[in-house]
């Protein structure tokens, strides 16, 4: 006979098991995006394994740096939105609100205190003996 179930007129009892959907979602292939960079002048996105030095390097800003591995300091810019993550912590000193963009790993959309090289004029792009109209 049936055990007491709390519906009677149930013949046949169906049990299903449900796996969890990450199981299935991990095979979906994932867009991956690249954070965003703004500065004043741009806005950019880095390339895979590219260093944020390396990318505002690419894009003509003005980065100070020597060492591009964290234990000068030199490459510090001050960063006004966003977070970024260091691997191994720098050595070089670091306040609040700057980053080194040599050794950051950057993780999110951050807004940065850099500006692109201005150009200089090169004297020798004219002809400076040039007669005049």
């Amino acid at each position: 006979m049936h055990s007491q179930t709390p519906f009677p007129h149930v013949q046949k009892w169906h049990r299903q098991r449900f796996q969890t959907a990450s199981k299935f979602l991990s095979k979906i292939p994932q867009k991956t995006t690249m954070p965003h960079i703004t500065t004043h002048d741009t806005i950019f996105e880095l390339k895979a394994g590219e260093t944020l030095l390396e990318g505002l390097e690419r894009t003509g800003h003005d980065v100070e740096y020597q060492c591009r591995s964290g234990y000068c300091g030199s490459c510090r810019v001050k960063i006004l939105s966003g977070r970024v993550d260091y691997d191994d912590f720098p050595l070089a000193f670091v306040a609040p609100g700057e980053i080194l963009p040599c050794c950051c790993k950057v993780t999110e959309d951050v807004k940065l205190d850099c500006r692109t090289a201005k150009r200089e004029p090169d004297l020798f792009e004219t002809d400076l003996f040039a007669a005049e109209d």
